[in-house]
C-alpha cells in the first residue's frame, strides 16, 4: 500500500540549487534511510514531506487519512512544562479520542454520540493510554513525570520527544538523526523496538550499525540525482561501489572519444560540409559529457603534530563529585603515547566531566593530574564551534593565520585548507550561521586539527557528520600517531578506532576493559549468562538437596558440586586476569580460549547435576 509519492520536488536557496526534480515513493512496511553529503538537503526533504517546509517545484501526494510523526534532530520543547504535561499536551490522536469520550459522558442522552466515542476508544486502545505512556517513559528511563523540561539533559529531552512521537502510532514515522544524544543502552533499545514493531520509517542517520540492522532500503542523493538500493546498508555499499566503477569507466571512454574527435576538429578546413557539421554537433555533445566532473572531493586531513615527550598525563587517586553525585573515586591511570581509549556509559555518569578534568576546565576534589611538558590538547566538544554574528567561513580559519603549517615544513593557505574540508571557494564566503549542522561540525573539526595537537579528545564527534566524512575521519584517526580519547555513541566508529574502553558505571566506578565496543558487548553478554547459570545452580541446590533420597545419589551430587565449585573458582580467576593492563593481544586470546573451555565443562557438569537432582 502506497502511503505517499514525492513527484519532481526542487528547492533553491538564493542562487544555490539544493536539489531538483526528485521523485520517489514510500509504501507501508518500508524502512528507508536517506543518505547524502552534508548540505545536500536531507533535512529539507524530510521537512517538505512532514509539511514543515514547501518545495519550490513539485508536489508530495499523501494517501487519504495518513498520520505522520516527525522526530526532529534537536526537538524544541517548552522548558516550563513537566514531562507528563508535554505528553498530555502533544496533540496525540488518542488524547483527542479520550477527550471526545469524556465529553460524551457528560451528555448521556445522546446515545449515538456516546456509542461512536465508545467504539473509538476501543479502536485506538485508549482505555489504558496512561499505562502505555508511563510504561514507555519508564523504558526510556524517564520515571519521574513531575520534572520540568528545563532540568533535563539533551539526551533526556531527545528520549521524551521520542516517546511522544512513538505514542502517536503514526502510519509513517520520520526521523532526523534519531540516535543523536542517546546513550548506547538507549540506542540498542530503540534498535530492538524498530526491529520488532511493524512500522514504516523514513530516516536520516549516520549510525551505520543502526542502518544495517533496521533499514530495508537506502535512497542516496548524489549529484542531485536519487539512487535506490533495495537492501541493507552493506548491500548499498556493494552496489554503490559498482556504480562508481561503472561511472569511472564510462567517463574514461568518453574522454578518449573526445580527444579523438578534438583532433579531427583541428584538422578540418574552415569550409564545412553537411556531413562535417553533423559530426561537429555530435562533438559538442561529447565535449559536454567529457567536461562533466563529479563533485567527488575528499576531505583531506593532515596535521603537523607537536612532538610527543615521554610523559603524557598521569592521574593519581583523582576524585570528583557534585554534591552527592560521585563522578570519580580514587581513579588512577597513566596515559601512554599510543593510547586509543573509548569512553562509554549512560548519560549522566560523568564522561564529559572526566574530559574537563583532563583539560583543566574542571579541578579535582582530591588527587593529582600531572601533564607532560610537550602535551598539546585538541579538544572537540559537544558544544561545537562558537559562531560569531556576521562571521564568514573563511574568517573562522583566518583567525589561526593566513597560512597553516603542515608536515615537512609545508604550508597551505586558509582557502586551500577549507577546500580540503569540502568548502569550495563560494561556500567559504557564506556566513557561518547559514551552514547545515554537519557543515558546522566539519568546520569545527578543521579548527581543532589545524592547531596540531598530540593529545586528541573527541566528545561525540560523529553527531551530524555525513557517512563520507566519517569514513575519512576514521582513516585519519587510525593513523593518528598521538594519544586519542573518544566519547561516542557510534558503535561502528568505536569498533574501528579504539582498542580499549573506560566503562563509566556510575557512582564513581570506572572499569578499564581491554577491547573495542563489540568485544565489550560480547563479554557483558557472557557475564550475564554465567550469572544466570550461577543463580539457577544456587536455587536448585537449596531446593533439591533438602529432598535427597539415597546415600549413593547424595554422594554423587556432592562430588559434582565440588567439581562445579572448583570450575567456578577457575573461571573467576581467569576473569580477574583480564583486568591486567599489560596483557598482550595474544595473552587475551589465550585467556579467552581457556575461559570458553572451562565454561563448556561447567555447563556440562551443571546439566548433569540438574538431571541427577531431578531424579531425586
Amino acid at each position: 500500500m502506497n502511503l505517499l509519492s514525492v513527484e519532481g520536488i526542487s528547492k533553491v536557496y538564493g542562487e544555490r540549487i539544493i536539489f531538483e526534480d526528485l521523485s520517489f515513493g514510500i509504501s507501508k512496511g518500508q524502512k528507508i534511510a536517506l543518505i547524502a553529503k552534508n548540505g545536500n538537503g536531507k533535512t529539507t526533504i524530510l521537512n517538505i514531506i512532514a509539511k514543515q517546509d514547501t518545495a519550490d517545484k513539485g508536489v508530495v501526494n499523501f494517501r487519504n487519512g495518513i498520520r505522520l510523526s516527525y522526530l526532529h534532530q534537536d526537538p524544541v520543547i517548552d522548558p516550563q512544562k513537566t514531562i507528563e504535561e508535554i505528553i498530555l499536551a502533544s496533540g496525540n490522536n488518542t488524547l483527542k479520542v479520550i477527550a471526545s469520550y469524556e465529553k460524551a459522558l457528560k451528555n448521556p442522552g445522546d446515545s449515538k454520540t456516546y456509542q461512536k466515542a465508545f467504539d473509538a476508544m476501543d479502536q485506538h486502545e485508549a482505555w489504558d493510554f496512561e499505562t502505555q505512556y508511563k510504561q514507555l517513559l519508564s523504558k526510556l528511563k524517564l520515571d519521574d513525570l513531575t520534572i520540568k523540561i528545563s532540568e533535563l539533559s539533551g539526551g533526556q529531552k531527545k528520549r521524551l520527544a521520542l516517546c511522544s512521537t512513538l505514542l502517536e502510532k503514526p502510519d509513517l514515522l520520520i526521523l532526523d538523526e534519531p540516535t543523536n544524544h542517546l546513550d548506547l543502552e538507549m540506542i540498542e533499545w530503540l534498535e530492538m523496538y524498530f526491529i520488532k514493531e511493524k512500522l514504516t520509517l523514513l530516516m536520516v542517520t549516520h549510525d551505520r550499525y543502526f542502518l544495517e540492522r533496521i533499514c530495508n532500503e537506502i535512497i542516496e542523493l548524489d549529484e542531485r540525482e536519487l539512487y535506490s538500493y533495495k537492501g541493507s546498508y552493506s548491500y548499498f555499499l556493494e552496489k554503490r561501489s559498482a556504480r562508481m566503477e561503472k561511472l569511472e569507466t564510462t567517463a574514461h571512454k568518453t574522454k578518449r572519444h573526445y580527444t579523438k574527435e578534438l583532433q579531427w576538429i583541428r584538422r578540418q578546413p574552415k569550409a564545412r560540409t553537411t556531413k562535417s557539421k553533423s559530426r561537429i554537433d555530435d562533438f559538442n555533445k561529447i565535449k559536454a559529457k567529457a567536461q562533466q566532473r563529479r563533485n567527488e572531493y575528499k576531505v583531506q586531513l593532515e596535521i603537523n603534530m607537536e612532538r610527543l615527550g615521554s610523559k603524557m598525563i598521569e592521574m593519581h587517586r583523582v576524585s570528583k563529585a557534585f554534591g552527592n553525585k560521585v563522578i570519580l573515586q580514587g581513579f588512577d591511570y597513566n596515559f601512554q603515547r599510543n593510547d586509543r581509549i573509548g569512553i562509554i556509559g549512560n548519560n549522566g555518569t560523568g564522561k564529559s566531566t572526566f574530559l574537563k578534568l583532563l583539560t583543566g576546565i574542571e579541578i579535582p576534589d582530591t588527587g593529582k593530574i600531572i601533564l607532560g611538558e610537550t602535551l598539546k590538547f585538541g579538544y572537540y566538544t559537544q558544544e561545537g564551534i562558537n559562531v560569531k554574528q556576521g562571521q564568514k567561513v573563511i574568517e573562522v580559519i583566518q583567525e589561526f593565520g593566513e597560512f597553516i603549517p603542515l608536515k615537512k615544513g609545508n604550508k597551505i593557505s586558509a582557502q586551500q585548507l577549507l577546500e580540503r574540508f569540502l568548502f569550495d571557494r563560494k561556500k567559504q564566503y557564506d556566513f557561518v550561521e547559514k551552514l547545515s549542522g554537519g557543515e558546522l561540525k566539519r568546520l569545527y573539526l578543521c579548527t581543532v586539527l589545524i592547531q596540531n595537537p598530540n593529545f586528541l579528545i573527541l566528545d561525540e564527534p560523529t553527531n551530524d557528520l555525513d557517512i563520507i566524512t566519517l569514513n575519512v575521519l576514521e582513516s585519519f584517526l587510525m593513523d593518528f600517531p598521538g594519544c586519542l580519547i573518544v566519547v561516542s555513541h557510534d558503535r561502528y566508529f568505536m569498533d574501528k578506532i579504539v582498542d580499549h574502553l573506560f566503562v563509566f558505571r556510575g557512582d564513581g566506578k570506572i572499569d578499564d576493559f581491554p577491547g573495542n565496543y563489540s568485544d565489550f558487548r560480547a563479554y557483558e553478554g557472557l557475564s550475564t549468562a554465567i550469572e544466570k547459570v550461577e543463580k539457577k545452580i544456587k536455587i536448585d541446590w537449596k531446593n533439591k538437596i533438602e529432598n535427597k533420597s539415597s546415600y549413593q545419589a547424595q554422594h554423587s551430587l556432592k562430588k559434582i558440586e565440588k567439581e562445579i565449585a572448583n570450575l567456578e573458582s577457575q573461571k573467576e580467576t581467569l576473569q580477574n586476569q583480564f583486568n591486567d593492563n599489560s596483557l598482550s593481544p595474544e595473552d587475551i586470546k589465550t585467556l579467552s580460549i581457556k575461559l570458553k573451555a572451562i565454561k563448556e565443562v561447567l555447563d556440562a557438569k551443571t546439566d548433569d547435576w540438574l538431571e541427577r537432582s531431578l531424579k531425586l
